[in-house]
């Protein structure tokens, strides 16, 4: 299927008017819009954006979001079925004021407001023993668990056993477990050690969980508070949901968080101006670049950062190296420093077998080849 949608990509593209391509509009959000030609895009190729889609009758994708040089060049939107966290809304029909859900991307979000912490002093040092932050749980700290640190929750290797890759149906599935229980982070600590602190790689909602639930403490604030004041505001951005998850009452860090497509690409903007958004530090100076900076080998071909994904591809002879927030169903936010460049993608593809695929494949072949320089 990839090989037939790459084919029919090669073929001549049929510009489109410039309503269809996605010419953004201005609504006040705090960005600069520009043509694609501005900012040196082939504005032709980006026209192939349903072309390209067309061979997935099912792809549902929602929104394409495409800033260069710190300007909006290029938004497109689709109605679709979708989910509320897991919950059926039916056919949803997006636009630039529509929220949808980031899922895993909330995770990205949390390391950005760590590293806000950070800076204010109002969070521990990335070395220091996450017992050290819950002494209320010393009953599970083992010699070994104390061992684990908040660099290890960032990147997450802290070692402790957790599944998500069983259906979320399967009651061992272990985000399912969290979010059932009464404590979720007794749940996380009380689990045993799979591997040694730092070793290895394992995807975990509940290291996020933990970091989110230390910034709560560190900071006095509820998590969504704490983010509205010291990052979405600052950012311009006042439509904002953190879902709850219905038994403990807690946000779900890991998975939780809903934004316009546009809001969501300043949170990758961020990455590419040391933490700076029209002339305000965001955040701390040095974190942008910290977060993504290969920490540990992560899944397949993917290196792992502060809670983003690190990948890497070639753009005619030219090794492009790239960072990702990924989220269930086909949500991705790409930020690429060399071309200046942020995506974001939402989908409601979720569990379907091509949910990852597509929108690197609107990345790989429609965005990144529409760069003239």
């Amino acid at each position: 299927m990839l090989a037939l949608a790459l084919l029919a990509f090669a073929a001549p593209l049929q510009a489109q008017d410039a309503k269809n391509c996605g010419m953004p509009t201005d609504i006040g959000d705090g960005w600069t819009l520009a043509s694609p030609a501005d900012v040196g895009m082939d504005t032709e190729r980006l026209c192939g954006l349903d072309k390209l889609i067309a061979q997935w009758p099912d792809a549902n994708i929602h929104a394409v979001v495409i800033v260069r040089h710190g300007k909006l060049v290029m938004e497109r939107y689709f109605a679709g079925a979708d989910q509320h966290w897991g919950m059926p809304l039916g056919k949803v029909d997006y636009a630039a004021d529509v929220k949808h859900d980031l899922r895993s991307i909330s995770k990205s979000a949390t390391s950005l407001l760590v590293g806000i912490a950070l800076g204010e002093g109002k969070f521990p040092t990335l070395d220091s023993p996450v017992f050290e932050a819950f002494p209320e749980f010393a009953d599970l700290a083992t010699p070994e668990k104390r061992r684990i640190t908040f660099r290890h929750l960032l990147t997450m290797s802290s070692g402790l056993k957790w599944d998500e890759t069983t259906p979320y149906s399967n009651p061992a599935n272990s985000e399912r477990q969290l979010i059932a229980s009464a404590d979720p982070v007794r749940y996380v600590l009380e689990q045993p050690l799979a591997a040694p602190p730092g070793t290895v790689y394992n995807y975990s909602g509940g290291d996020t969980m933990l970091l989110a639930m230390t910034l709560e403490k560190t900071t006095g604030r509820r998590l969504d508070d704490y983010a509205r004041e010291k990052l979405f505001g600052p950012l311009g951005i006042v439509d904002v949901e953190w879902v709850e998850m219905p038994f403990n009452r807690k946000l779900a860090a890991a998975s939780g968080l809903r934004l316009r497509a546009r809001d969501s690409a300043k949170l990758g903007q961020l990455l590419l101006t040391d933490g700076q958004w029209n002339g305000k530090q965001v955040l701390p100076k040095g974190w942008a670049a910290e977060s993504v900076k290969p920490s540990i080998n992560g899944e397949g071909l993917y290196f792992y950062g502060y809670q983003w994904w690190l990948g890497r591809t070639l753009l005619r002879g030219r090794d492009l190296e790239w960072s990702a927030g990924f989220g269930y169903g086909g949500q991705r936010l790409y930020a690429q420093p060399d071309l200046g460049l942020v995506v974001m993608i939402n989908a409601g593809h979720y569990g379907g077998p091509l949910q990852g695929l597509i929108p690197f494949v609107i990345f790989t072949r429609l965005v990144l080849p529409a760069t003239k320089n």
